[in-house]
């Protein structure tokens, strides 16, 4: 649609949930896409389905992300926004956990967005125009137990969204987090007969990242939370 204020798009951390919603959304407003994953194998049906470029790329690795953007630029041009979806997990017992796993889980779901922000930014920054859209959870804001290393990503996550609103939305970025609290639905995983909408349903999450893209500037969102309509936690 010719009121779509972005032409291109890169998303880190694609799957098969959330990501390829938005992904199809994004192609239905005639936006080129980008997908980027550790494995693109899973992404093949996807890529066919909205045309998108498929890239692989380990989102807690500077120079990876960094020749990531380079080639996403020579296929697509500079993506105009950006999604973080990427994220890992450590689960146990704190007393049990293993050291490496926790690490690697934060570098993945706060150091990848970070890496990545930052990288959207030193090209967005020049333009004077994008939106940095970052994925968070119900970690982002409660810490469940066995899950410290989930929530440590997640809060970090959450604190970058809000600096880099701060430093990024005066010149021209619209930098958003969301919360998304609760399970998402999958073909996998569908929905209870008793309990309709106990999931999100990834599609309209895909329309709630559309409409803040379509926010004017004088009334952005920095972060919307999105909870399903019946909750059993």
């Amino acid at each position: 649609m010719p009121d779509f204020p972005y032409r291109s798009a890169l998303i880190v951390g694609a799957g098969l949930g959330i990501s390829a919603s938005l992904a199809r959304s994004l192609a239905g407003l005639g936006v080129k896409i980008a997908l980027a994953a550790r494995s693109v194998q899973k992404l093949d049906a996807l890529v066919r389905e909205t045309g998108a470029q498929a890239f692989a790329a380990d989102a807690s690795d500077p120079e990876s992300i960094a020749k990531l953007f380079d080639r996403v630029t020579e296929r697509i041009g500079e993506p105009e926004i950006v999604v973080y979806n990427a994220g890992a997990r450590a689960h146990g017992p704190l007393a049990e956990l293993d050291p490496n796993a926790v690490q690697k889980a934060i570098a993945t779901t706060a150091f990848g967005g970070f890496l990545v922000t930052q990288q959207a930014a030193k090209r967005m920054v020049l333009r004077g125009h994008g939106a940095i859209l970052l994925t968070g959870a119900t970690a982002s804001v409660k810490g469940f137990a066995h899950s410290a290393a989930f929530a440590m990503g997640k809060f970090a996550l959450r604190g970058l969204a809000q600096s880099a609103a701060r430093e990024l939305g005066p010149k021209g970025i619209h930098v958003a987090h969301f919360i998304i609290d609760g399970a998402v639905r999958a073909a996998q995983r569908p929905d209870p007969d008793d309990k309709p909408d106990s999931t999100l349903d990834p599609d309209a999450i895909a329309q709630a990242y559309i409409g803040v893209l379509r926010q004017p500037r004088s009334a952005w969102s920095q972060e919307i939370e999105l909870r399903p309509w019946l909750e059993h936690f």
